[in-house]
């Protein structure tokens, strides 16, 4: 059994099991394997119920000391249950469990676990587990894996398919020189991977995953690092020299450009004339004016006779970048010829596009990856300008800068992240800071409260939509059934409608939707037919709505700090006062203390140091970076001290070894070539 064998030959894996890990997109045994855990369960001691603290998930041992309690608000069944033992009480909230009723009988005894929330004096815990005594003792003191599961998709058959495939998967003989194991402490590959899944001790999984943390950045840098070798020093055979155009421009532009703004223009314009090949990452909050650099980047490059491509990550953004730029030519004549290239076109205006762009009668192609399509030749592309560059992989890069001769590089990032860490995770790329926004926004008004202000931020949003506004919802998954304990979106979604007036607009947007119906409800929002739109993450790259002022992120604790900010970012754009509110669902001390850095400040710079100070190896699972740097295990924060040493090994192997020709270097690079398919490398 290899990494390519079909998961369905796993032995108690039938059609409808396959199906499901298939909405996973884990088709093979390699992608079972490489499906790692999202998080460690561990079934401490029942608890007294006077003893437990509010914010935290425990057991608690106790009887059921009255008749459960069914009522039903709209399409939701409410089932509350009180429980008691000789320190105190606790009530117990069900949703749409109408059955347990039956199960739990008055006096008899079993063990709750989950997360227990105050309000007012009550305590209360939302969709406990419930075990028998004897059933929970089974797994006390064991470090469970759970993983990101779907619908139907237990983390018992996840656990029994992986068992499976580990007894009969043979790995491949170990690739790292054995020089390179003991230097930065790493175990190999099959220890590490068998104890990521089922580790015997806190101390073995924490070797395990440095391991598989390792092996990501080492994969990533590796690449980078070769990307560098051909694109440093390339010849600029698209020399430009700067014209009345973009000077006219700026002059007629209702705002003037800041002095970050001003720095990195003049920065832009020393590449676009060199020697060089033009190589630049603008890394910049959103809203600090990276777009207006691009704009005035391409207009440079279309004055100079040359084709520009501006690639967005998504159709609805593409599509916003086109009108914006068609604003610009119709309001102050600029010399743009713009066309739209996007993968939802026909066949037949396609080929016009392509013929347009072949021609060079287009010099501005704005579009998404349909640009690195194999029928779009260019003419002449002098400037390749990828928005929200951490969407793009290195190879979608790659693929459009060969559709030119050595073009221009401009890549653009709101993600805010510390020098020291840019300097490797970009290291192809020379990097230009946008540190001011612009004068005239308002800053944001956060707040970060417990589960128990709700209801008052229930009324807070349904005061912002009587007066014209809109609102986000961010929840940290899509459906019930991928993590415990974490609000979702479709729920989310439906007890939005049953807790606001029914005149409100609420819909919900995820990542596995369909292109189509995510632009649409997109467009729609944008559109204001949707006054509230809950969604996951997907959001972080969306269109630009000033209409919406009120952003509210569940389970904020489950989030990086840099991801909050970015997310943070989507409203704030307009004439009107915006507010975040981050809900986090623990209130452990150093949980809200770190949620307090994002009250503190708007600045995403200083955030992303904070994050940084405060992130360490201890924090091995729990908070991500979801949507910047997708690593599967990896995470650049908490994992700052593995990203430094895979920096090292790579720089160590280029230093003994520039041409890759030793055997030793011959195996890692095969290896890695075959890696690197693996790892979502959005990030540069």
């Amino acid at each position: 059994m290899n990494q390519d064998t079909p998961i369905i030959e796993l032995k108690g894996v039938g059609e409808k099991t396959r199906r499901l890990f298939e909405k996973l997109n884990i088709e093979t045994v390699g992608d079972l394997l490489k499906s790692y855990p999202k998080d460690y369960e561990v079934f401490e001691e029942p608890e007294k119920i006077g003893r437990i603290r509010p914010g935290e998930v425990c057991a608690v041992y106790a009887a059921v000391s009255g008749i459960p309690n069914e009522k039903k608000v709209r399409k939701l069944t409410i089932l509350n249950v009180n429980i008691a033992d000789e320190t105190g009480k606790l009530q117990l909230t069900f949703f749409n469990m109408p059955f347990l009723k039956k199960v739990l009988r008055q006096g008899g005894f079993y063990v709750f676990r989950g997360t227990v929330q105050s309000r007012g004096s009550l305590r209360i815990m939302e969709q406990p587990r419930i075990f028998s005594l004897e059933d929970y003792r089974k797994q006390t003191n064991c470090l469970n894996p759970k993983y990101s599961l779907t619908k139907g998709l237990t983390d018992k058959a996840f656990r029994k398919a992986v068992k499976q495939a580990l007894s009969d998967y043979i790995f491949e003989e170990e690739y790292y020189p054995e020089e390179m194991l003991k230097t930065y402490g790493l175990e190999d590959e099959r220890r590490a991977v068998e104890a990521i899944h089922f580790p015997p001790d806190v101390k073995q999984l924490a070797r395990a995953r440095k391991r598989l943390v390792f092996d990501e950045f080492f994969s990533f840098l590796f690449l980078l690092r070769e990307n560098r070798r051909f694109s440093e020093g390339l010849e600029n055979r698209y020399q430009m020299f700067e014209t009345a155009d973009t000077v006219r421009f700026l002059e007629q532009l209702p705002f003037p450009l800041t002095r970050a703004q001003k720095k990195v223009w003049q920065e832009i314009r020393d590449d676009l004339g060199g020697n060089y090949c033009m190589n630049r990452l603008i890394q910049g909050d959103v809203g600090s004016g990276k777009t207006i650099l691009a704009v005035l980047a391409l207009l440079m490059t279309a004055a100079n006779g040359y084709q520009g491509a501006l690639m967005a990550p998504t159709e609805v953004l593409a599509m916003q970048h086109y009108e914006t730029v068609c604003g610009y030519v119709e309001k102050y004549g600029i010399a743009f010829r713009p066309v739209l290239l996007v993968g939802s076109m026909t066949a037949k205006e396609k080929k016009e596009i392509y013929e347009k762009i072949a021609s060079g009668e287009a010099n501005l192609i704005i579009g998404t990856h349909a640009l690195i399509q194999a029928k779009a030749e260019y003419k002449a592309l002098g400037l390749v300008v990828t928005d929200e560059q951490h969407r793009f992989g290195v190879r979608q890069r790659e693929s459009l800068a060969e559709k030119g001769e050595s073009p221009h590089i401009l890549v653009m990032s709101a993600t805010p992240i510390p020098r020291t860490l840019a300097i490797i995770l970009y290291g192809d790329l020379h990097i230009s800071v946008i540190d001011e926004l612009p004068a005239n926004r308002l800053p944001i008004k956060n707040c970060v409260v417990n589960t128990s202000y709700r209801p008052k931020a229930y009324q807070f949003i349904a005061r912002q939509v009587s007066e014209g506004r809109q609102v986000y919802v961010i929840c940290p998954q899509v459906e019930e059934g991928e993590m415990e304990d974490l609000e979702n979106v479709v729920d989310y979604a439906e007890k939005l409608k049953s807790a606001l007036p029914p005149q409100i607009r609420v819909s919900y947007l995820h990542g596995r939707m369909r292109p189509a119906d995510k632009n649409r409800i997109m467009e729609e929002f944008g559109a204001h037919s949707i006054d509230v739109l809950v969604s996951t993450t997907v959001i972080e790259v969306g269109i630009n709505v000033p209409n919406a002022t009120v952003m509210m992120v569940e389970n904020a604790e489950r989030f990086g700090l840099a991801q909050l900010h970015q997310l943070r970012g989507r409203v704030g754009r307009g004439e009107y006062q915006s507010y975040c509110i981050f809900v986090s669902a623990q209130e452990k001390e150093e949980t809200m203390e770190r949620l307090q850095i994002l009250n503190k400040s708007n600045d995403g710079f200083y955030i992303a140091s904070e994050d940084l100070k405060l992130r360490g190896p201890g924090d091995m699972f729990g908070i991500r970076q979801s949507g910047e740097f997708s690593f599967r295990m990896g995470d650049i924060y908490t994992d700052a001290a593995v990203l430094k040493e895979a920096s090292d090994a790579v720089d160590r192997l280029f230093q003994t070894d520039p041409e890759l020709e030793l055997p030793a270097s011959q195996k890692l690079k095969r290896h890695l070539r075959d890696m690197s398919a693996n790892v979502d490398f959005r990030s540069i």
